[in-house]
This record gives structure tokens, sequence and C-alpha cells, in this order.
């Protein structure tokens, strides 16, 4: 069905009573010129409008956003110019709001231009054309019983004009009628009329009342009201820098609220990092969301992709800042907004621009560019998951893929099956249970699985079928027996990871998760689920036997452990026994140097090594506490020593040295200079 929304058809009804032309008691002060006034001179006294002015202006307000953002295929009757203000002399029981409503009503099952022409297209189905509309009445109500009253002529007369429409091809069947009604009055008097919401008083007909002051107020209602019946979003600009009319030289930063699609706010509102606040205008409280001027492009081309541009409307078009603005981005300037932000870096995520003499709101992409490579899957969504099921993601692709069905299939209750349904059908059970990554399941990792996995999402099983999947339960339940290890993931986990028996209680539960989503398939579905429930249920002596298997596991990781613990506290003793002994050797060879500097001190007796080993080197004479390098060279020259003759001169040598060629001072009888002496560390 081409369907047309209430916002297809709007009709502005405004009372035209006497009453209509009091006073809303809102002044307005039009006399301005206080610094150049002459002395004398009384000022003008403050006026106030109609409430029949505020009504028009208001609903021409309405107009002019909407027509500001939807150019096209929207309807409102403009006849309000030609019919001047009411007349307050005239008799107020010869004016009646109700020949409006009846005219509203006739009005809405009038054929558009665009119905018209779906109509046209759709040639034998033209009846599939929708007839939708909203009628918005401003009048002054008596009470809520004048309401009431109000309301049910309406709803009689949509009853009767849709009889009159099915026999004529001029007029259409009012199929959904939004009646808005705002009772309006002027400002210090008591509202006689109560606030309700939207409220369904028919199939046809829905209904809700708005009791609002005139002036500013109703001003202020009717803004709201636009950007409900047509999807719209409040956008202020804040930081506009402009220079003051008074002192050229000075600027003074300015805000300027816009109306626009709500889409325009999509994408940022997902992430939830948009700052949302509040516009109060009169009393009334309406969400906004604001946007940091930045400095203006001309250069175009350097900005980043745009994902979406969208009309704009300024909700106060005469004030100063919408008129500066507007002057300066249809001069052919561009405005990029920033998301504010108390840390981090900034975020432009739209744009202000004017495209043949339009000023269009662009959305500007804050994230990945989707011209970009896209990120490969192996690197995990934001870089935490690596482990997704890629390849059997890919078989299932392949099993899932959609081919052309020439065919037809009938169902069992004899009705035509649709392919795309089918293929719904069939996506839905195969992902019935299907883990994505692979530290989150075990029988998807398990070759064994196998057979009944790719059968059980299946729509309907034969015998052959059954028995596979219980050879393939049967296979797991020997598999416990021996005890065999499972292909439990333990990324993330610390130790060993869970124990044998907590391994296949957990493959038994993830099996029974996937075979109870397809019990209610077919009755073979079934007797699978009751096979796995009967093999889990094991006898007392398969449990004695389990319980054995746990406690002698627990006696191996005891035992275990005890070796562990054993090693370790044999080290320890060891590194201590050999520490207490190098301290108590530093301090008796302390000591020993100590006494043998002493020149009364005795010789001092030979002792044995505090280290029993073969042989130890003499310790040569030091100034000062022996290292423990020392000990130990001292300990590797000792044994190398052992492991070869020792040089002849060095045994007969005296204070190290030994005296070369000796054989020739006794055949010569000449005396060895001292040149001719060397000596041998």
């Amino acid at each position: 069905m081409k369907i047309f929304s209430e916002s297809h058809k709007t009709v502005f009804v405004v009372d035209h009573c006497p009453y209509m032309a009091e006073s809303c008691r809102q002044h307005v002060e039009f006399d301005m010129l206080v610094k150049n006034r002459t002395q004398g001179i009384i000022p003008l006294a403050p006026i106030s409008k109609s409430l029949w002015t505020c009504s028009v202006e208001s609903s021409m307000e309405y107009c002019r956003i909407m027509y500001d953002i939807f150019p096209f295929k929207k309807l409102l009757m403009a006849a309000l110019a030609a019919v001047g203000p009411p007349n307050p002399r005239a008799d107020p029981e010869c004016c009646s709001i109700l020949h409006g409503l009846v005219a509203a009503v006739e009005t809405l099952c009038k054929i558009t231009e665009y119905q018209h022409e779906a109509r046209t297209l759709l040639m034998e189905n033209a009846e599939r054309v929708g007839n939708r509309g909203r009628i918005i009445c401003i009048t002054n109500a008596k009470s809520d019983s004048h309401v009431r009253m109000l309301e049910d002529c309406v709803q009689e007369t949509i009853h009767e004009h849709n009889k009159l429409a099915a026999n004529s091809d001029h007029l259409m069947q009012i199929q959904k009628c939004e009646l808005v009604l705002i009772h309006t009055y002027a400002v210090g008097e008591d509202s006689l009329v109560s606030d309700r919401p939207k409220k369904e008083l028919s199939p046809v007909l829905t209904s809700e009342v708005h009791s609002v002051r005139a002036g500013r107020h109703l001003a202020t209602k009717l803004n709201i009201l636009v950007q409900q019946h047509f999807d719209l979003a409040s956008t202020t600009i804040t930081n506009i820098p402009m220079k003051e009319e008074q002192h050229a030289n000075t600027s003074a930063n300015y805000d300027v609220e816009l109306l626009h699609h709500k889409d325009a706010h999509v994408d940022f509102l997902k992430s939830g990092d948009t700052h949302i606040g509040g516009s109060s205008r009169e009393g009334s409280f309406k969400e906004t969301i604001t946007l940091k001027w930045c400095t203006p492009r001309t250069n175009n081309i350097e900005l980043h992709y745009c994902t979406g541009a969208y009309r704009i409307s300024p909700v106060d078009v005469n004030s100063r800042p919408s008129s500066c603005l507007t002057n300066f981005l249809l001069n052919g300037r561009s405005v990029l907004l920033e998301q504010p932000r108390k840390s981090g870096s900034k975020v432009i995520s739209h744009m202000l621009s004017s495209h043949g003499g339009e000023i269009f709101l662009h959305v500007l992409s804050s994230s990945r560019s989707i011209l970009e490579d896209p990120p490969s899957i192996s690197e995990g969504c934001g870089g935490r998951v690596t482990d997704y099921r890629i390849t059997d993601f890919g078989e299932f692709m392949r099993e899932n893929r959609l081919t052309p069905f020439l065919d037809p299939r009938y169902k069992i209750d004899g009705s035509l099956e649709i392919p795309l349904e089918r293929a719904k059908d069939q996506l839905e059970k195969h992902t019935r249970y299907w883990p994505m990554i692979i530290s989150q399941t075990t029988i998807f990792n398990m070759q064994a699985v196998v057979p009944l996995a790719s059968v059980i999402v299946k729509e309907s099983l034969t015998e052959e079928d059954v028995l596979n999947c219980q050879k393939t339960i049967y296979n797991l339940v020997d598999m416990e027996r021996k005890n065999d290890p499972l292909p439990i993931s333990t990324v993330g986990t610390r130790g060993k990871g869970p124990k044998r028996d907590e391994q296949y209680r957990i493959m038994w539960n993830e099996l029974e998760t996937l075979v109870r989503a397809h019990i209610n398939n077919s009755e073979k579905h079934q007797r699978v689920l009751e096979c796995l429930m009967a093999c889990r249920s094991k006898p007392p002596e398969e449990e004695e036997r389990k319980k054995r298997g746990r406690k002698r596991e627990d006696k191996e990781d005891k035992s275990e452990k005890a070796v562990k613990d054993y090693e370790q506290e044999k080290s320890w003793q060891d590194s201590e026994r050999l520490k207490g002994i190098l301290e108590r050797g530093k301090e008796e060879l302390a000591e020993a140097e100590i006494i043998k500097d002493s020149p009364d001190s005795p010789e001092p007796p030979n002792k044995k090594p505090l280290v029993e080993m073969d042989e130890t080197p003499p310790v040569e004479k030091s100034k000062g506490p022996v290292s423990l390098l020392s000990l130990w060279s001292n300990r590797i020259n000792t044994a190398n020593s052992r492991k070869h003759q020792e040089f002849a001169g060095r045994l007969n040598s005296v204070n190290n040295r030994a005296e070369l060629y000796q054989h020739l001072k006794e055949e010569n009888g000449m005396e060895t200079t001292e040149n001719g002496k060397a000596s041998r560390q």
C-alpha cells in the first residue's frame, strides 16, 4: 500500500468568533528610542496583540518551519489572509467553530495531486493508496464538555463523508485523522479546559487537547508541535562570533537554534557522547543538542565525507544572530560544528553549508570511513577477541547461500511454499545455537561431535540420522570412560584449567543445549534428546569409578605439589648453608689479618680451612676481607694444579723468581746480569 502519513495533509482551523478579537494582554514594547528622545515628550504606550493575531502568527510560523525543511509534497491551507480579523461586535451565537471543522473534514477527503499520481501508477489497485490527515484547531473553548462536543462533531462528520467518498471517484475515504485541539486564552485568566494526551476515540479518529496562554506561549507550543508532527529535532549553535552594531571593533558570542529532521542526530546519539541540553522558552522546556562553532572553511574539498544532508530552519528567524548566520552561509561559506567535550580530542560531527540558495546541515562521519579497507576479522572486535570461528563461519555461509528456486514446492497443508520464507526458516534453525568464538564452545571443536551437530539442525530426521546421533553420543560416553582429554580452551584462565570431570560436564551441558534447541522440530529429535539424557544419568558403579578417578587425580596433584615444595625447600636450605659458611670464612680471615698485622702478636698456628676440600691453596696476604670471587678462584686454581706437573723453575724459585741459563754461568764463568733474570708469576 502506498501510505501517506498524517503529515501529508494538515488543515488549520482558527476560531473567528468575537472573543478572538480581545487582547491577549501580553504587551509589546515598540518605542525603543529611549536615548535620543526629546525631553517633555510622553513615551508611547505599549501595545498588545489580539488572540486572533497570535493564533494566525503561530500558525504561519508552523507553516514556515515546515516549508523550510519540507518544501515538497506537503499541503497546508493558506486562506487566512483573505478572512480579516474577527468583528468584536458580532453575535457570538451566530459564530461557531463547527463550520470550520466540517470544512476541514471535507478538505481531507479531497484527492491531492500526489495521491492522484500514486493512484495513476497503481491503476487497478488505486484503492491501495492511503488517505490520512491532521486537523489543528485553535479556539477558545468554554469547558471540557465543549471540547467533547467538538470531538463528537468531527467523528460524525468523518463517518458521513466516508460514506460519500465510497461512491465518488473524486473523493477518498479518511483512513486516519489526528485532531489537535488548542484552547488559547488571554494572559492572566484561568484556563477552563484541561490538558489531555493523545487518545483514540475511534479506529479512524484520535484526539489531544492543549490548554495554552496566548502570545509567546502559543507560538512556543506550535513550535513544539511542528517538531512532533514532522519528526524534527533542535540543534543550538553556540559561540558564534559576531560584531556589535554599536561597537564595530568588538565582537560577542551568540547562540542560534536551528530545526531540522531528527535523522541528523542519529549517528552520534548512538555513541552516547553527545551533550543534550534544554532550551527554556517562556516556561516550557525543550530538548536541544549543542554544537560549537568552528573556524569557517571555504574549501569544501578538504572536508570529511558526508553521510547525510538536511534542510534547516531557524527557530527565531527575525533575530539578528539568525539573520547574520543565514547571510553568512548563503554567501558561499561553510561552518564546521564540533561536539563540546570536557576532555579528549575535538570531534567535528556536522557542517553548515548552502546549495542552490538553501541551507543544509551536513552530517560528517567521525568513525571509520566506508571507503577505507575494512578491518580484518582476525584482529578482533576492538582488539579483544581474536579466536573467531572463521573457518566454521565460511562453511556456515556455504550451507545457507541463496540459489534460484524454479520448481514450486508445497507444504503439508497444501499451501505453496515461498522460497524466501523457507530460506529464513532454515537460517533461523542453523543459528539457534551457534557460538561465534572458539573459546566459548567445546563440542564444535571436537571432530567426534560433527555427525550430530550437522544433522540435528534439520527440519526432519531419518532413522539413519537418529542412529548416527546415538552413535556419536555413545562415542562420547566411551571417551569419558577412557578419560580422554577434551579441547577445552584455557584462554584467560590461570593454572591447569578445569579438571577432567569438569571438562566433560561442560561438554555434556553444551551438547544438551544444542539438542534441546531443536527438539520441537520432530519426534525423532526428541528421541536423540532421550538418548542423550539416558547416557548422562550414570549408574552407581560409574559414579563410584568417577569418584575413585577424582581421588587418584587429587593424590597425583598432592604428590606433585609435595615434590615441588621439597625441591624448593632443599634449594633454599643449601643456599642458606653456603651463605653461612662464606660469611664465617670472611669473618675469620679478617680476624687473622688483624692479628697478623699486630707487632706483638705471636705466629698464628696452622688452622684447618672452614670448608673441607681436598686441598686449598695458600691464601695470599691481603689488606682487607677476602671476596667470594677470590675464594672461588683459589679453589679452581687448586683443582687445576693437580692436573699437570709443576714447572721445575717455579718449584726451585726464590720469591717467584727463577734464574735463567745457569749452565752458561758455569761454563763461561761469567756473572749473570740483571737482564738475565726473569720472573714468572
